[in-house]
Formats: structure tokens, C-alpha cells, sequence
């Protein structure tokens, strides 16, 4: 009877109060939760990290979840079971998520069924773990906010991380020409095994005046921006005419002069995956699945780390030197 009891609890990270990552308490006695209708069961194999789990953590984003909750969202694993009216799944299917109901941080996690996608063979579950968040978040800001077209130019600013390496690589499979900037050697080398045609270091005080050089005389079309609250002022000077910049990520306020927007008829655009509509996350899950197929949608894993020790996990993503890919946690 004992050990019958026991199927039903797992380990799962919970957060009962909103501060630093130390917040983070994994416990070993949660309920496994079930999936209602149209809903499933995972079994996480993997999970990814997104800086925004840390800013919902710390109690300082727009959203916040009820209390106590797991973080988490981009889990892979496989399927345990399905609730009642679903049948694109049945258990034992490799799959991957864009978001969880139950939290990802978790031994299992229950998932609405039309946010679970076929994780093909070819990739291992950290890098389905790595899938989610980062490229539907790259595909959004680059086409359905982006508008970007074959022969334009991009520039990736912070290009070695989860977002940067996959808008690195789907930009460059849809024909446009890859700027991207690392803070280390070695992420700029993952910048370039990725899709870039160029990789600059951002901490080189000279980095804008490259890049200018560059793109002279035009200027870049479309700037991803994961560090906007550094780097927008800049990002300005260096677009093109009708350029823009896909606010990606901001950790805090910048002072800009909106006469650099007028003299090019620039814009600076705001992206959120959370905002999506269903027809703009199937566009997005399309292309992902095709990029899968084809071959070039080969998402990079960076650091892994155990359930225990996801407090570090949350810590490195925001201080650690340079990303060199997607940060998961493995279970």
C-alpha cells in the first residue's frame, strides 16, 4: 500500500513568496496533478530556463502568478496520460511544450493538449526543452512583428542566448543577411555556427562603430533587441531607414532622443509571446516543426543543472559572464 502511495507525489519546485531565487523551495511531496479535458500528463524529461521566469519569481513583472506556484514552461518529455476529447496524443509520445498549467519545474506537469507539439526523434529532450519560448519568441519578433523579408539585414543584439541563436538561425534559413553580438570568444563562435554571418563582442568599446562599418551605408533593417534598457540609444543609430527594433528583453528604463526614430522613420516595437493570438501560435508552430524537418532548426543546450540546484540556475541567467545556448534543467 505504501508504495502505491507514494506514485502519486512528486518532486516540483514551488514558490510561496516572491523574492531572490532562494524562494525557490523543491519539494519532494506534491501531488502529481491530473489533466482535465483537453489537457495532458507529462512525464519532464527536461525543462528550460527563461529569464522571465526569474523577473515573475522576484515579483517585479506585469504578470504574477497566484501563490504558491511552479515556474517553468518549455518542458519535454513524454506522454503518461491524456484528459477526455484528446486524440493528437497518446501515452508514450515524445513531446514538447510551449507553456504548462501545472508549472514545468516539476517530475511531471500537465499541459493544455494545444500547446504540446510532436518532439521528433532527431532531437534529445534537452534540446526539446529548448524549443519553446525561444524560438516562437524569435519567429514572432522576426516575422509577425518584424515583418522581415529575404535580403534584409538583422542584428541580433545578445545573439548567444536561447532567443539569439534561434532568431540566428531562422533568419538566416529565410534568406536574411546575420549580425549578432556575444560577450565572450565563445559565444561568438556559437553565434557564427549558427547562422551568423558576422559576430561582434559587445563588451569591445568599439563594437557599434563595426557594425556600422558593416552596414554602411544602409544601416541594419531590423535589430533583436534582448537588452533593451542598454542598448536601444544605440540600436537607433544604427538602423536603416523604415528600420526597427523588436524589444525582446528589458531589465530596466533608458533615456533615448525620439528625434533619432523621426529622422529615419524608425520604430521600436515591443514583442510578447504572451500576447499571441491561436492563429499566430499555430503560424509559429508550423515553421518550427518545418525547421525541425528541414534540418536547420537545431537548438543549442548551454549550461544544465539538476532540480536541486535550480536557485543557481536562476542566479546564472542573469549574472553568469556570457549564454553560450538555452539553460534547462534536467530530471
Amino acid at each position: 500500500v505504501a508504495m502505491a502511495a507514494t506514485r502519486n507525489v512528486m518532486r516540483a519546485v514551488r514558490v510561496f513568496e516572491f523574492g531572490g531565487p532562494e524562494v525557490l523551495k523543491l519539494q519532494s511531496d506534491v501531488l502529481v496533478p491530473v489533466p482535465k479535458e483537453n489537457q495532458v500528463l507529462i512525464k519532464v524529461h527536461a525543462c528550460g530556463v527563461n529569464p522571465v521566469e526569474t523577473y515573475i519569481r522576484s515579483g517585479t513583472y506585469a504578470r504574477k502568478p497566484a501563490l504558491p506556484y511552479t515556474p517553468g514552461s518549455d518542458v519535454a518529455g513524454v506522454i503518461e496520460s491524456v484528459g477526455e476529447h484528446v486524440t493528437a496524443f497518446k501515452k508514450g509520445d515524445r513531446v514538447f511544450t510551449l507553456e504548462t498549467v501545472s508549472g514545468g519545474y516539476a517530475e511531471y506537469a500537465v499541459a493544455a493538449a494545444n500547446r504540446v507539439f510532436p518532439l521528433p526523434n532527431k532531437l534529445d529532450f534537452r534540446q526539446g526543452a529548448a524549443i519553446g519560448v525561444p524560438y516562437f519568441t524569435a519567429y514572432r519578433a522576426l516575422f509577425q512583428k518584424g515583418c522581415a523579408k529575404a535580403g534584409e539585414s538583422v542584428l541580433v543584439h545578445g545573439a548567444s542566448g536561447g532567443v539569439g541563436l534561434a532568431a540566428c538561425q531562422i533568419a538566416r534559413a529565410c534568406g536574411l543577411k546575420v549580425l549578432g553580438t556575444a560577450g565572450t570568444e565563445e559565444g561568438m563562435n556559437v553565434v557564427l555556427r549558427n547562422g551568423a554571418h558576422q559576430a561582434f563582442n559587445h563588451r569591445d568599446p568599439n563594437y557599434i562603430e563595426r557594425i556600422k562599418a558593416c552596414t554602411e551605408p544602409a544601416g541594419v533593417d531590423i535589430i533583436i533587441e534582448m537588452l533593451s534598457n542598454i542598448n536601444l540609444d544605440a540600436d537607433l543609430q544604427l538602423l536603416s531607414r523604415a528600420g526597427r527594433v523588436m524589444v525582446v528583453g528589458c531589465r530596466g528604463r533608458i533615456e533615448i532622443n525620439p528625434r533619432d526614430t523621426m529622422s529615419k522613420e524608425s520604430s521600436i516595437i515591443g514583442v510578447s509571446l504572451f500576447l499571441a493570438t491561436e492563429e499566430e501560435r499555430h503560424e509559429c508552430a508550423t515553421a518550427v516543426l518545418d525547421g525541425i524537418e528541414a534540418g536547420w532548426l537545431k537548438p543549442v543546450v548551454g549550461l544544465e543543472y539538476p532540480l536541486e540546484k535550480v536557485a543557481k540556475a536562476h542566479e546564472d541567467i542573469i549574472h553568469s559572464s556570457g549564454a553560450r545556448g538555452k539553460m534547462v534543467l534536467l530530471l
